[in-house]
């Protein structure tokens, strides 16, 4: 029934072991709810409120989660916009925090919205459907050099000049509306050596269009702010992150706050007054065994990274 495997469970229920008493464990990214069956079944003290954008693989989630009655709340919302109003949804401050950053097996299985290269669906890519544009939008609309920019941007294609131009011309004849269309015009715009390699050749113009419809990194840093500010001292933050731009987002954000001082390096006295506001759990992000890899490919690129909130 469900599509998608959660990464590095064992890792990440070890890292936010929630075992003291009664608390709350805030899953941001809920998808189908694999991860948030896992802790719930394994710490009956437990709740946990499941934050998702896409209202059709919540209806699954919620589902899922039925049996725990109401230690479980859900919301239909993006996590930037959850944590910058938790006011508006929970009372108590949460005592775990988890982001898996990762777009859901669901999405390129069952949604019908093109994020799949191999499919022949519409080019949509929103995980909200409420967003306004979608990746046809982006495609059919932008500038040659708004392309060159997103491609280069959002996902560092080193093609991005020939496939954005391939793209362009192609327009020209009909509007580009399909995912399969779109993955025809970036192999024909790659030097053929990297038409048919292990890697899709689409696969970073797919990447960086889903993160551009979905503003997905842009979300990113709003949501760790506003999340590490609601989470109760002593706390921790998790983050699985699956490509470099956001878990350089994630590294730098967790790297500022593990400073003592954040005054300018060529001040000769500190006059910021900083401290330390975090404690690293992982010293390096926490990535996939052999074994998990065989079993879920898509954990080959999964970074966990999870600190503590000094009291």
């Amino acid at each position: 029934m469900y599509v998608h495997t959660p990464v590095l469970l064992e890792p990440v229920l070890a890292l936010l072991d929630p075992a003291k008493g009664e608390q709350l464990l805030i899953d941001a990214t809920l998808g189908e709810g694999g991860h948030a069956e896992a802790f719930l079944s394994r710490f009956p003290g437990l709740s946990l409120c499941g934050v998702e954008r896409d209202e059709d693989i919540l209806r699954i989630a919620r589902e899922r989660l039925g049996r725990f009655g109401g230690r479980v709340r859900l919301y239909r919302t993006d996590f930037a916009e959850f944590f910058g109003e938790y006011n508006r949804y929970c009372r108590q401050r949460p005592d775990r925090i988890l982001f898996d950053l990762g777009i859901s097996m669901y999405h390129f299985e069952k949604s019908g919205r093109g994020f799949s290269f191999a499919k022949e669906e519409p080019l949509d890519m929103r995980i909200d459907r409420g967003g306004e544009r979608t990746a046809a939008d982006v495609v059919n609309e932008s500038s040659e050099e708004e392309l060159v920019d997103l491609l280069r941007r959002f996902a560092e294609e080193p093609f991005a000049v020939p496939i954005s131009r391939a793209i362009v011309r192609a327009r020209k004849r009909a509007p580009i509306t399909s995912a399969a269309a779109l993955a025809g015009i970036v192999r024909s715009a790659v030097p053929p050596s990297r038409r048919y390699g292990r890697i899709h050749p689409a696969t970073r113009t797919f990447q960086a269009l889903r993160i551009s419809v979905n503003r997905e990194l842009e979300l990113l840093s709003e949501g760790l702010e506003h999340a590490f500010a609601v989470l109760k001292p002593g706390g921790r933050l998790g983050v699985i992150a699956f490509h470099s731009l956001e878990d350089r987002i994630v590294k730098r954000f967790l790297k500022e706050r593990n400073k003592t001082c954040t005054c300018p390096p060529d001040w000769p006295i500190c006059q910021c007054g900083g401290r330390r506001r975090l404690r690293m759990l992982t010293a390096k992000p926490v990535t996939a065994g052999s074994e998990e890899v065989a079993v879920n490919p898509a954990s080959r690129s999964a970074r966990l990274r999870v600190a503590e909130k000094l009291e």
